[in-house]
């Protein structure tokens, strides 16, 4: 996927921060101006997540893995959900500083293996994104945790940890997985929502 360019970048960040500090403020989101004015990216149905930062730590991380609508109420509906919503975290306060990024996904793309050997082969580290799933558990890992991981292994026992599956070598005829890369948006520091 090609880069996103700066000026699309900016209108962006500024929509996702702008939803958050609507939302913050108790105000209609449906006031948000989501045209894409010279950015046709955004008319585009695509698949984004919203990842909140607050000194260093992640503070909200919220997205879809498949296009539900435009980006641009994507990016709105996401951008809430991550600041107010996210079950592991309390709702952001207005005064909180936050770092935002927009993580733009490409469509999943089913691999095949007949083993977790076989899996964990075709995964190019920092590069792909990773979606597993076994039985109703399902579980997703951005490209851009794989820096907290040095291997492929370490990365996949994580993601089957965070969706609660068996962490021994699985049967891989019980394991599904798909792969996918994002073009992100992100921004230099932290600020209070309201900035």
């Amino acid at each position: 996927m090609s880069a996103i360019e700066a000026s699309h970048c900016k209108r962006i960040l500024g929509l996702a921060r702008q939803a958050i500090a609507t939302a913050l403020a108790g105000k209609p989101v449906s006031g948000i101006d989501t045209s894409s004015g010279s950015d046709g990216l955004l008319d585009e149905r695509l698949a984004c997540f919203v990842t909140l930062e607050s000194e260093g730590r992640l503070r909200g991380c919220i997205g879809s893995l498949q296009p539900n609508r435009r980006l641009a109420e994507e990016i709105v509906h996401n951008a809430i959900q991550a600041a107010l919503h996210d079950p592991r975290f309390l709702p952001l306060s207005p005064d909180e500083p936050v770092r935002i990024q927009v993580s733009v996904l490409s469509p999943l793309e089913p691999l095949a293996f007949a083993s977790e050997a076989e899996l964990l082969e075709q995964l190019r580290p920092g590069r792909d994104g990773l979606l597993i799933s076994q039985g109703i558990a399902q579980s997703t890992f951005l490209p851009d945790v794989w820096r907290h991981f040095g291997a492929p292994q370490a990365f996949l026992q994580a993601l089957k940890q965070k969706g609660g599956m068996r962490l021994e070598e699985t049967d891989a005829s019980t394991l599904r997985a798909w792969r996918y890369t994002t073009r992100c948006c992100e921004e230099a520091s932290e600020k209070p929502v309201g900035c």
